[in-house]
């Protein structure tokens, strides 16, 4: 492996870990962690109600972890399970009223963010960074 490759690899790593981080820390005020706004984002994000099994793919966690995930949301009342109309062992991880009002204020913190960080870097190479990561994750998407 070369230097860049490596570097590259760690780059994108802390970069993306360090994001995350500093948008937890801009949210810190709307009393929500980081997995709960990634789970409320997913949620409201999805086109239908996701399975709790869907939901623990799209955030690249365990089922275990998404169930006290949800357990947590359904206690906060931002978001409930509700049973799927094909098959009763599959519970639908539904937004209350209140997830999505809190969603609307996480989106609206994030582009914020994004507009104060992004200010800082110049538009050509953020279209060329952008365009960069999504060959890379069509091409992870690929592999076998």
């Amino acid at each position: 492996m070369s230097d860049l490759e490596e570097r590259f690899g760690a780059a994108m790593h802390n970069t993306s870990r360090a994001w995350r981080q500093a948008l937890d820390r801009r949210l810190k005020h709307l009393g929500v962690s980081q997995a709960s706004w990634m789970a409320i984002a997913a949620a409201a994000k999805a086109e239908a109600p996701l399975s709790q099994s869907e939901l623990a793919d799209r955030l690249a966690v365990e089922g275990a972890t998404l169930v006290s995930m949800v357990d947590r949301l359904v206690r906060a009342g931002l978001a409930v399970r509700e049973p799927s109309a094909t098959d009763r062992r599959i519970k639908r991880v539904v937004l209350t009223q209140s997830g999505l009002l809190l969603y609307d204020k996480v989106r609206a913190e994030a582009a914020a963010f994004r507009q104060e960080i992004l200010a800082h870097v110049d538009p050509q190479k953020l279209q060329a960074a952008t365009d960069l990561l999504d060959e890379l994750r069509g091409i992870i998407d690929a592999a076998p």
